[in-house]
């Protein structure tokens, strides 16, 4: 990140009547010009930061998936043993 503040583009200078309307086409002329300044901040990470943040994701990902396996064969059990009168064990 960086610590630098960012630069205001588009805005009006101060005046005693108040601040300059813009047009509509001023308006989406502003839009671009801070697309721009923002992309500009954009910094591309590192080949290490992205496979680190690309594994992160992954075991994220696994974890999730185990997790939710393993709530569903529990409940799915349980539903079968209040409703249907299926034993518990064996798991399959």
């Amino acid at each position: 990140m960086s610590d630098t503040p960012a630069k205001q583009t588009g805005s009006a200078p101060n005046s005693a009547s108040g601040p300059k309307k813009l047009g509509f086409f001023g308006r989406i002329l502003q839009f671009f010009r801070e697309v721009v300044a923002e992309l500009k901040k954009v910094v591309t990470p590192t080949r290490k930061q992205l496979l680190n943040y690309t594994l992160v994701v992954l075991g994220f990902i696994l974890f999730m998936m185990l997790l939710v396996t393993g709530l569903d064969l529990v409940f799915g059990k349980l539903v079968g043993w209040v409703f249907g009168g299926t034993p518990l064990w064996p798991l399959w």
